[in-house]
C-alpha cells in the first residue's frame, strides 16, 4: 500500500493552484475549474503523491484550517535538500516566512504562508 493523493484545505482553490504551481514550482497533475478540482505533483518526483487543494467550502474544514494556523502549526511538511537556500528562492518570489529556518535535534526546518490560509513547514531532507 502506498500514499496516492493527500489533501490541503485552501481558501480558494484557482489561486492555490497558481501559488502552488507558479511559486512554489509544483506541476499540474489535474485542472477542473468547474468542479473546483485542482491537483498538483512535485516536479522532483513526477510518480509521486498528488496534493489536491481542497476547498474549504464547510465549516467544519474552515474551522480546522483557522485552528491548526492560529496555533502555528503547519498544515503540511514538504521535503528539501536545503531549507536556506530554499528559503532564499521563495522569498526573492515574495513568499512571507513567519519562522525563519533554525536547526534542532529533529533537523532545520522553516515555515511560510502560502497565501490560501495555511502555513506550510520546509523540512531538510
Amino acid at each position: 500500500m502506498r500514499i496516492k493523493m493527500c489533501s490541503v484545505h485552501v481558501k480558494d482553490p484557482a489561486d492555490a493552484f497558481d501559488f502552488y504551481t507558479k511559486i512554489l514550482g509544483f506541476d499540474e497533475l489535474m485542472k477542473a475549474p468547474e468542479a473546483e478540482l485542482y491537483i498538483v505533483r512535485s516536479s522532483e518526483e513526477p510518480d509521486g503523491v498528488g496534493l489536491i487543494l481542497e476547498p474549504t467550502d464547510t465549516r467544519v474544514a474552515k474551522a480546522y484550517q483557522e485552528g491548526i494556523a492560529r496555533l502555528g502549526l503547519p498544515a503540511i511538511v514538504f521535503g528539501t535538500p536545503d531549507v536556506q537556500a530554499e528559503r532564499d528562492r521563495l522569498v526573492a518570489l515574495g513568499v512571507n516566512f513567519v519562522v525563519e529556518p533554525s536547526t534542532d535535534a529533529y533537523g532545520t526546518t522553516a515555515d511560510f504562508d502560502d497565501t490560501c490560509g495555511n502555513l506550510i513547514r520546509l523540512s531538510q531532507d
